[in-house]
């Protein structure tokens, strides 16, 4: 397998989350990368993701739905597999947060709807993706964890607990099909510019504090969608052939450490100075 490239030629991929941020990036990538994609979304933006698609010169289709719906999703699958032939890859992305910030504000309909969506929304991915996925002989899926499901300080609690859970299913999925060919991971990614985090961007360049986003992370910067995107398309394509079970993190270097005093480069300077004097 060596030098195996991150094409998806001839591959069927459903995207959720597709109308916006990562879900719209990554429907733009695995196009390019040469797969089918079904690009799914409860926004009527998902239409613009194809547009994008289509005029780029790849193969797409929108559906508008609930991704967590099982009713929704299996349309989605079988849509997938009769527009294109098949389905090879699942990528589980849409999400919500819930709109609550504080742990007490939250209500038991907060909770239920944020769990709704963001938890059993990939389960019935997989549910219904893996099935079609194996008539193909194996194939690939993917589902949008989070920072915030590895500890606190990344998001609200309700979605917190959603992406812990998410990386749960991941690994538990991974097992139930064991020798099917299907490989099942998640990605965590950091602060990234999207939809639903694109009020703190605008505040902070506001404010003139945009030096400020991401300053807890070794990069000193929020992410973009097409960085997330790209891990997506890698897990994938055959490049990612034995990758299986895993919460790959992609947040700068964010969750690489526990909460410290973070030096600057003029502290490095300094201490760098004070060596070659000695």
């Amino acid at each position: 397998m060596t030098g195996v490239a991150m094409s998806l030629e001839g591959k069927t991929a459903l995207i959720t989350g597709a109308a916006s941020g990562i879900g719209r990036a990554a429907s733009l990538m695995f196009a390019e990368a040469g797969a089918r994609v079904l690009a799914c979304d409860l926004s009527e933006g998902v239409t613009e993701t194809v547009a994008a698609i289509k005029d780029a010169g790849g193969k797409a289709e929108a559906l508008q739905m609930d991704a967590g719906s099982e009713a929704d999703v299996i349309a989605a699958v079988t849509k997938a597999a009769e527009t294109f032939g098949g389905l090879d890859v699942v990528f589980a992305n849409a999400g919500i947060t819930g709109g609550v910030r504080d742990f007490f504000d939250g209500t038991p309909e907060v909770w239920a709807e944020v769990l709704r969506v963001n938890l059993i929304g990939p389960f019935l991915a997989i549910k219904h993706g893996a099935p079609e996925i194996m008539k193909r002989g194996g194939g690939s899926i993917i589902c949008t964890a989070s920072v915030a499901g590895l500890r606190f300080g990344a998001g609200p609690a309700q979605y917190s607990a959603s992406k812990a859970g998410v990386i749960n299913v991941v690994q538990t999925a991974c097992q139930s099909l064991a020798g099917t060919g299907v490989r099942v991971n998640a990605v965590c990614p950091g602060l990234t510019e999207t939809g639903m985090t694109g009020w703190a961007f605008q505040a902070a360049r506001a404010a003139g504090k945009e030096h400020k986003i991401g300053q807890l992370n070794p990069l000193r910067r929020g992410g973009q969608p097409e960085e997330i995107a790209s891990m997506a398309l890698f897990l994938a394509s055959d490049a990612a052939s034995y990758l299986n079970g895993q919460a790959i993190c992609v947040d700068g270097g964010l969750s690489s450490s526990h909460p410290v005093a973070h030096t600057t480069v003029r502290d490095v300077e300094d201490s760098l100075k004070k060596v070659r004097d000695e």
